[in-house]
């Protein structure tokens, strides 16, 4: 392994411990509301994003409430997402059980969703429903998996809080640029490949960045009607962001 490598492990290792920390501390210091997670997770991923050299540009405007959706990429959607924002994450139930991440995801407030059982996708519809009240915007990538950045339709389930509450629905656009001239496909983590090795290259890269766009806040008059716009809106962004780069290399 690189000297770079091992460099950004251990600074990696020194956040995660630091973090636990933090947390703690928060707890003794009072009431632990959720907020409070949002703000530590937020602070965590800050701190992630900078030990292992990953930088990150936002255009648009941050929302500051309602429901946010993502095209999903990698892991490291949800580490920038929350350092751009404090925000809550709706994730797959299989995340609940990984070594730590898993519980720093339950501390930040994140809301877990066994897709195949019904009741779990109607208790964190319901779950979203409470979240929207709060002045922290609550996530969720609507294609169920991260892919190796080619789009999939969106499922509309949890768009339903936010159409039922009259809430505003903001999309953004996730797009991952190496330096080095590599495809983003090579930092996206999809498929069946193990956690480890994709850390692993990961902490070895050299001049990775990631790329936030945000839309204009809507509300919806249909959960079919939000997952279909939503999903032309961020497709429409990335291919725009693509457009510009290519342009920048041939200027």
């Amino acid at each position: 392994m690189s000297l770079r490598f091992w460099r950004r492990a251990v600074a990696l290792a020194v956040v995660l411990s630091a973090a636990v920390v933090r947390y703690w501390i928060i707890r003794v210091r009072g009431p632990l509301e959720l907020e409070r997670r949002a703000l530590w997770l937020q602070g965590t991923c800050i701190r992630v994003l900078r030990s292992i050299g990953i930088g990150y540009e936002v255009e648009g405007e941050v929302p500051q409430r309602g429901l946010v959706v993502a095209n999903h990429l990698s892991y490291l959607d949800i580490v920038i997402l929350s350092a751009a924002m404090p925000c809550f994450f709706v994730a797959k139930s299989e995340i609940d059980g990984w070594p730590y991440f898993g519980r720093a995801a339950r501390a930040g407030g994140t809301l877990f969703i066994d897709r195949g059982r019904r009741a779990s996708a109607e208790q964190v519809t319901a779950e979203i429903s409470q979240r929207l009240r709060l002045r922290v915007p609550v996530v969720f990538f609507p294609e169920g998996t991260s892919t190796d950045g080619t789009m999939l339709k969106f499922h509309s389930s949890l768009f339903d809080p936010a159409v039922r509450d009259g809430a505003l629905v903001t999309a953004v656009a996730i797009e991952y640029v190496l330096e080095d001239g590599r495809p983003e496909r090579e930092l996206c983590w999809f498929g069946d490949e193990a956690l480890a090795p994709h850390l692993m290259r990961t902490l070895s890269g050299a001049g990775i960045r990631a790329r936030l766009r945000f839309g204009e806040p809507r509300v919806y008059a249909s959960r079919r009607a939000a997952a279909d716009a939503t999903f032309e809106e961020i497709a429409g962004m990335r291919a725009g962001v693509r457009d510009q780069a290519e342009l920048l290399q041939h200027a």
